[in-house]
């Protein structure tokens, strides 16, 4: 029975990171936004949907501080983070229009008399006229540095409690009413959609000050009450902190077993991915594409401000960070030798150039750059390399040694229940420019990584080293499977990819081909006759602990087909993100698409 149109993937799940879209009409009526589908979206992938938790703290937020009718407002974790979204507008309108742009930074009062350590959020917003609202969603989207619905979820009850006020050099009066006590954070699945619904969906204000801002020693008790409430003790930035320490560890290599919190906490830091690393060469992120957008800011911090390039057909925001923060970028979407011919020419004939980012491998071709020759390319000229492993991940290939910067989506294969998103960036202590970068991020890195994010991300990845040996086996058993069949035109996987040579020199010794695939069929017919009867959940993202399918091109690259076509991804391919279930499971929901599409031929 396949989840209806419009629900949380995994069902019944309040943070989920993906959408249900079930057949290919569903997906079309996504990208054209027809009424019919977008009302029924309870939440959609995070830099793409805003979440509902998130509009209604957004309502909030423009009723205390801007005109509800005529403006809405872009929510940030920092003054920093909205600031980078107001220097986007500053680019794209007119010093008239600007005028109408403003920033608002709310904080929770400072709290010295506190005896534990507790949970702290800022929040900052970018208030703009709603016809604006196309500019803010670029940085949204490219950026990945808008605030996660926990956080959302956790300044919305601050927000109206009271204890979260404007930044000013006086005093601001707060007029939020006491939200009800009694803690909701785990008392069940429900809790972020109970507390919209409690309250409706209109704002709601008083006139009367709350309590909270009468002074500060009576603040920061009622602060500190407020937290507990919230969480019944169940968070602490202690607790956060220590569930980063051992996310940072476990990429770092230095933890190569399933193993808990408190295990993780006692191993001490050994060899990881390269001889010297340590945890203190990661670095954590809101997103995914949060750690490549500020790998890029920090490049241009160190080194100035040269174009990049963009080698291999690039997850979209990639090259979109790239084209619109920064000089430019130099685009190779085929990732071919031919590519590195016209780019050692370009080299040789005095041409420099930042960094070259890169996939490994690519998605969604799942084709492999030949990161030796890119690499001796780097040396020669001086450019940095800066590698997404998201699909790859590091417990299959090891492409650290050969990397200024590795970056990933945590919110993938790294987490996998699909909840929570993270993002992360590992520096090799070896590289050319570590030194530098280390500087920069020293100066410049913020931790925008939300309390409940982390803990979150780190119980999720406990099991990471397990459930990747178990994906990466009943993958290969299903791309043979497809690849053997007469209705399947094409299979994209790193084990069947002319670039597969390139993969395997970098392949750990227990590393595997990856969870990920696509197929194409021998008409647009049989691939959504395919898609409409694969019995597994469809949507947006990859790396779940579920299978989950996608018709990739349609939703990336809706109104760039052509485009895409021109790079070798055909408009119906089908992409399949491989989970946890049994292979004969899996390979019955397969077969039975497949007579699906066998029946639909033309």
């Amino acid at each position: 029975m396949l989840q209806d149109a419009g629900g949380t993937v995994p069902p019944n799940t309040d943070h989920a990171v993906s959408v249900s879209l079930p057949t290919w009409k569903d997906n079309v009526a996504y990208e054209e936004g027809e009424p019919w589908l977008v009302s029924k979206m309870q939440c959609g992938y995070p830099r793409f949907f805003v979440h509902p938790i998130i509009q209604e703290l957004a309502r909030e937020v423009v009723l205390r501080h801007g005109k509800p009718d005529t403006e809405t407002v872009m929510l940030f974790p920092s003054p920093k983070t909205a600031r980078v979204c107001y220097s986007f507008f500053l680019s794209r309108l007119s010093s008239a229009e600007l005028q109408k742009v403003r920033i608002v930074d709310l904080a929770p009062p400072s709290h010295p008399e506190t005896e534990s350590p507790t949970v702290t959020s800022h929040l900052s917003g970018v208030i703009f006229p709603k016809e604006y609202a196309p500019v803010a969603k670029q940085v949204w989207q490219h950026t990945g540095s808008g605030i996660s619905s926990r956080r959302g979820e956790f300044c919305l009850g601050a927000l109206r409690d009271g204890f979260l006020q404007e930044k000013r050099d006086i005093g601001l009066e707060t007029t939020a009413p006491r939200m009800c006590k009694g803690p909701r954070r785990y008392q069940g699945k429900d809790s972020a959609t109970e507390l919209v619904q409690r309250r409706g969906s209109q704002p709601t204000t008083t006139t009367t000050p709350s309590p909270a801002a009468a002074n500060g020693s009576q603040e920061g008790r009622e602060y500190a009450q407020f937290i507990e409430e919230r969480f019944g003790r169940n968070l602490s930035t202690s607790l956060s902190q220590q569930a980063k320490l051992a996310v940072r560890k476990r990429i770092a290599g230095v933890l190569t077993a399933d193993v808990e919190l408190s295990e993780a906490l006692q191993k001490s830091a050994g060899t990881g991915r390269v001889a010297g690393l340590s945890e203190s060469d990661v670095y954590v992120f809101p997103t995914g594409m949060n750690a490549i957008f500020s790998t890029h800011q920090m490049l241009l911090n160190c080194r100035g401000a040269l174009k990049s390039v963009c080698f291999g057909f690039p997850y979209i925001d990639t090259l979109k960070t790239l084209e619109k923060w920064g000089p430019g970028c130099l685009f190779y979407g085929h990732g071919s030798s031919e590519d590195l011919d016209d780019l050692e020419s370009r080299l040789s004939n005095g041409e420099r150039f930042l960094a070259l980012f890169t996939e490994f491998p690519g998605n969604p071709l799942l084709k492999s750059p030949d990161l030796g020759r890119i690499r001796a390319l780097a040396d020669k000229y001086g450019f940095a390399i800066v590698v997404d492993e998201t699909v790859g991940n590091f417990l299959n290939v090891n492409v650290l040694p050969y990397a200024d910067v590795v970056v990933s989506s945590l919110t993938k294969i790294f987490s996998g229940d699909s909840n929570v998103m993270g993002g992360s960036a590992v520096l090799n202590p070896h590289a050319r420019y570590y030194q530098a970068l280390k500087e920069t991020f020293s100066r410049e890195y913020e931790d925008n990584l939300w309390a409940e994010d982390a803990v979150f991300l780190e119980r999720n990845s406990r099991d990471f080293v397990s459930r990747i040996e178990k994906i990466n086996t009943t993958t290969e058993e299903i791309t043979e499977m497809l690849k053997n069949s007469s209705l399947v035109k094409q299979v994209y996987y790193p084990k069947y990819s002319p670039s597969k040579p390139f993969y395997d020199a970098f392949r750990t010794p227990n590393g595997g081909y990856g969870g990920l695939f696509s197929v194409t069929f021998h008409s647009t017919v049989a691939a959504a006759a395919f898609f409409d009867c694969l019995e597994v959940l469809k949507g947006p993202s990859l790396g779940t602990n579920f299978t989950l399918g996608s018709p990739y091109t349609l939703l990336a690259h809706y109104s760039e087909l052509d485009w895409a076509k021109s790079f070798g991804v055909e408009f119906d391919l089908v992409r399949i993100s491989v989970g946890l279930e049994d292979v004969p499971d899996l390979r019955g929901r397969i077969q039975k698409a497949l007579d699906a599409a066998a029946s639909a031929r033309v």
